[in-house]
């Protein structure tokens, strides 16, 4: 191991701005050079992720000069801090700067989530020569798809914490001591309840240059503000470590992003290698317990030392044998180990696949108010058994949204904290319809993408569905595992005849034996995202007085055969 020394160092940009960082430097032989690992980020670079991460001085330790730098505007660096507006420039010019720091041999890799993922792709889209290896985990490569909105609904927990958070270490940082101290009461207490939900008075009075103003006014992912954000990769050709986790807000991103390079069709098709690993974490921490659950010795992070592999094997061309290893290594929660895999696990067009199991919603008509009511029928088994197909006449179960009273988010991946949680209660709502499977005979083992399609129709010129998937214990205890939302506008509204497609978050779990499945369905989820007005506006401009209640129904039977299909593993 080697011992580490500590110095602060400032570069240039090319439009004349300081950008400062601690470099965290290995003290070799006298004539030994190291690579670098550069991690670029917002938050002050003393923390340097230490949240997800082990600190700098490890990285150091293993052979590594190590860059922590504040991005434009933040920390101690100079200028003024715009969401990714210069990111591609300035992380061009880091990469350039930190290889040829004294003591490097001119490779450099970059490592970081959350932002500091980001910040990786925009520096790679300028393909400098010095960058050879990532290491990006929990990012948005699509910032309105895969982090602002989902299934076209804002998720206002998420970004009004965030835009919080970031207007507060404004704050601070300008020495505005009273503003600082009234978004750190709005951080601690988010100011869900203002006239109009999505437009907080503290961010509009205190952070009137925040991101957060025009991820509200951009509420449609074709318009121009966020097709300019995504990282342009084309002739990127890098060897990637992406890092996700089952209950993180921004899986979808990462997975967006892998598929994009990695997968047989993909647009950016690239020569590296890609490798993903996905565990069962929320957003933060990475280790064993999330939200309620334990999962064991083996969901711990280990993630620091695949890091170092990675960037071994690249940086300085050792064999670790990583690239004899699967490509994808998913944590299958339920058994609790690591399971790996050639490629992700795509679902097949045939949703009567052997890899497919897909359940039909049966109902009659009170799964509302009982949990016995609905159930999940597996559609082979019926087949096999030659089910009662008189069980299966059409029906329908209401949901009465009342604004008033939206269901509350728990968990999951949308709602703070991230994780699994007991929802019996919510469950037994009269206005969240669940469908539940009778107790499995054999283990039910699932991994990558669910699909949900519902007939459903409304009084109301938009509706939101929330579905949740949910793992039923033998003693009565719910516990979610995967979440879908969709928000349905007039112009999308489709015959009863066709289906609406819910996507839920991917996973990977075994349902064992003797243990039942549940979808739950529901016409909000409260604060993860804003409030459905009911009256065709966007929930963005719609005040709360305004807000209508919404009737909602769900329909099943073989003249509207709604369905959750799932992925086998």
């Amino acid at each position: 191991m080697y011992q580490i020394t500590l110095e602060t160092l400032s570069m240039i940009t090319r439009d004349g701005v300081r950008l400062d960082a601690d470099v965290y430097r290995p003290q070799g032989a006298e004539a030994e050079t190291f690579p670098v690992l550069l991690m670029r980020q917002p938050y002050g670079r003393e923390i340097a992720s230490t949240v997800v991460y082990a600190h700098p001085r490890w990285y150091a330790a293993q052979g590594y000069i190590v860059v922590i730098q504040d991005v434009r505007g933040r920390g101690s660096s100079e200028g003024e801090f715009k969401l990714f507006a210069t990111e591609v420039d300035d992380g061009e010019d880091t990469v350039n700067w930190a290889a040829g720091l004294p003591g490097s041999n001119g490779n450099v890799g970059m490592y970081g989530f959350s932002y500091q993922g980001m910040t990786q792709l925009y520096a790679a889209a300028r393909r400098p020569e010095a960058l050879k290896a990532l290491c990006p985990a929990m990012l948005a490569y699509d910032l309105y798809r895969d982090w602002a909105y989902e299934g076209g609904a804002f998720c206002l927990q998420a970004g009004m914490a965030w835009a919080t958070q970031l207007a507060a270490e404004t704050a601070k940082l300008t020495g505005d001591v009273e503003a600082f101290g009234q978004l750190v009461a709005a951080a601690r207490n988010l100011p869900l309840y203002d006239e109009i939900p999505s437009q907080p008075e503290a961010l509009a009075h205190l952070a009137s240059d925040s991101f957060y103003h025009d991820w509200v006014e951009n509420s449609q992912g074709d318009e121009a503000y966020w097709q300019a954000l995504v990282p342009n990769l084309t002739d990127v050709d890098l060897p990637m470590l992406h890092i996700g986790g089952w209950f993180d807000p921004y899986l979808r991103g990462t997975l967006n992003l892998f598929q994009r390079v990695a997968g047989e069709t993909s647009p950016l098709k690239m020569q590296s290698p890609q490798h993903l690993h996905i565990g069962p974490w929320g957003h933060l921490p990475w280790n064993r317990r999330v939200g309620a659950l334990d999962f064991g010795p083996e969901a711990a992070s280990l993630m620091d030392q695949l890091q170092i592999r990675w960037f071994n094997q690249f940086l300085k061309g050792m064999d670790t044998g990583l690239l004899a290893e699967q490509p994808v290594s998913l944590f299958e929660m339920g058994r609790n180990h690591w399971r790996g895999f050639e490629s992700w696990p795509e679902m097949p067009l045939d949703t009567r696949a052997s890899s497919v199991a897909s359940f039909r919603l049966e109902s009659d008509g009170l799964a509302a108010m009982r949990d016995d009511r609905g159930k999940l029928q597996r559609i082979l088994d019926t087949q096999s058994e030659g089910g009662d197909e008189s069980a299966y006449e059409l029906a329908e179960d209401g949901i009465v949204h009342d604004p008033w009273r939206p269901v509350p988010s728990l968990g999951g991946h949308s709602a703070f904290p991230n994780g699994p949680f007991e929802r019996s209660a919510i469950d037994g709502r009269s206005d969240v319809v669940t469908y539940t499977t009778a107790a499995l005979t054999e283990d039910l083992a699932i991994a990558g993408d669910i699909t949900l399609f519902v007939h459903c129709d409304s009084d109301a010129p938009s509706f939101d569905i929330c579905a949740v998937l949910s793992e039923v214990r033998e003693d009565g205890q719910v516990f979610n595992f995967s979440q879908g939302y969709r928000r349905v506008t007039d112009a999308e509204k489709c015959p009863i005849s066709e289906a609406y497609q819910v996507a839920l978050q991917s996973t990977c779990i075994c349902i064992p034996q003797g243990h039942a499945l549940r979808l739950s369905l529901s016409a909000s989820c409260f604060p993860a995202y804003a409030v459905n007005p009911g009256t065709g506006q966007h929930p963005n401009v719609t005040a709360q007085v305004e807000n209508q209640v919404i009737t909602l129904r769900i329909l099943t039977g073989e003249e509207a055969p709604s369905m959750l299909v799932l992925p086998l593993a």
